[in-house]
């Protein structure tokens, strides 16, 4: 099915970021995924080359382009290449959203040149060891000093975490007043106190770093703090629909490509005389999941649509992450299946893909985080 989401100016940037991730990542992924980190030079030519940095103002060094297909035009030539490293939807479509809202005018003129310009790398610090979806639940403290904040607490599973320059940092200002007490700091990579933890050992995404983050009374001038002051859950939550709508979009892409690679090697490889695709049950299962990614494709582009039109609501795009980043899982399963014991071998797309996409379920917010919401929307 034709889709319609997309314009002339989308099409031709597509053009421009398929370019770029075949020259400048694909050759080099392997080697980044056995170091367990990407060059991150790879940030600053993203950025010359418009792929990272285009929904900030010009004034600043940007595209001046907030127009949420642009990132999804990332998103998606990124999966079809199965290149999981760099951590551009975090820094573009997460980040990116942040810095392109909350900052006040000092701020933008310091922090927004070297986002655009991919020489200062950022990461969102959420998750801590003991609190994953529920933000409410975080430990993370702020204290008063003068007119600096001493930050203090742990992070994990932070993306972009080795290489990250600055982290928005979710954290209690006010312990006393639930979640009209927490706030959003900035701490700079060579703030006394901030340390690093070792870049985590996953089961997939092998290329990308996700460490843990350290806090030991961080002394953070007032000036970094980001957005209003105890408003940093109300901030979480007007981001996390695109971020969500991000996943979904890297999914529905993920299990397209995992099922074109598939298509292709069952009707080359043969069994019992036949090409594998040409058995029944084949054929039915693959009709299945090319229906299935079709119908998700549709819903998808309906949430694009709502987004730069900024009508994307909470539920619509809880709805988009956990149907997509499910099936994603399942398209995985039953590709990897088709392809017998090569599905099992690493050098196959689909048996990286089964390793890399297992995540897509629980980050941003579990499956589970995602019915909930959408079932107190139904008042039950």
């Amino acid at each position: 099915m034709e889709r319609e989401i997309f314009e002339y100016e989308h099409r031709q940037f597509r053009e421009v970021v398929r370019e770029f991730v075949a020259r400048e990542i694909t050759p080099y992924h392997a080697g980044w995924e056995a170091d367990g980190i990407v060059d991150r030079a790879v940030f600053a030519k993203a950025a010359k080359h418009g792929v990272i940095g285009f929904n900030v103002a010009e004034e600043f060094g940007g595209g001046g382009v907030r127009d949420f297909r642009f990132n999804a035009v990332v998103a998606e030539e990124l999966a079809a290449a199965f290149v999981t490293g760099p951590g551009f939807l975090l820094h573009n479509d997460v980040v990116g959203s942040y810095l392109s809202r909350l900052p006040d005018d000092e701020q933008k003129a310091r922090w927004l040149p070297g986002f655009a310009s991919g020489e200062a790398i950022w990461a969102i610090a959420m998750t801590e060891p003991g609190a994953g979806s529920d933000l409410q639940g975080i430990r993370t403290q702020a204290v008063r000093d003068g007119d600096d904040w001493l930050v203090s607490g742990a992070k994990t599973f932070i993306t972009n975490g080795i290489h990250s320059d600055y982290v928005i940092v979710v954290a209690r200002t006010d312990p006393a007043a639930g979640s009209r007490g927490i706030s959003l700091l900035v701490v700079e990579r060579d703030m006394p106190g901030f340390s690093r933890g070792r870049n985590l050992d996953k089961i997939g995404l092998h290329a990308q770093d996700t460490a843990e983050l350290f806090f030991d009374a961080v002394r953070v001038p007032a000036r970094n703090v980001l957005g209003r002051l105890g408003g940093g859950f109300v901030h979480l939550m007007e981001n996390l629909p695109e971020e969500r709508l991000s996943i979904a979009i890297s999914a529905v892409a993920g299990a397209r490509a995992v099922f074109d690679s598939t298509l292709e090697y069952t009707k080359t490889r043969t069994a019992f005389g036949q090409p594998i695709g040409g058995f029944q049950h084949s054929r039915f299962l693959l009709a299945e999941l090319a229906t299935e990614i079709d119908i998700a494709q549709v819903y998808i582009d309906r949430c694009l649509k709502a987004s730069f039109e900024e009508k994307l609501t909470t539920v619509d795009a809880s709805k988009a992450k956990w149907w997509a980043t499910e099936l994603q899982q399942k398209v995985v399963d039953r590709c990897l299946q088709l392809h017998g014991g090569y599905g099992y071998m690493t050098e196959y797309p689909v048996a990286k893909a089964f390793t890399d996409a297992r995540i897509q379920t629980i980050y941003g917010g579990t499956t589970e985080i995602m019915k909930e919401i959408i079932g107190r929307s139904l008042g039950v």
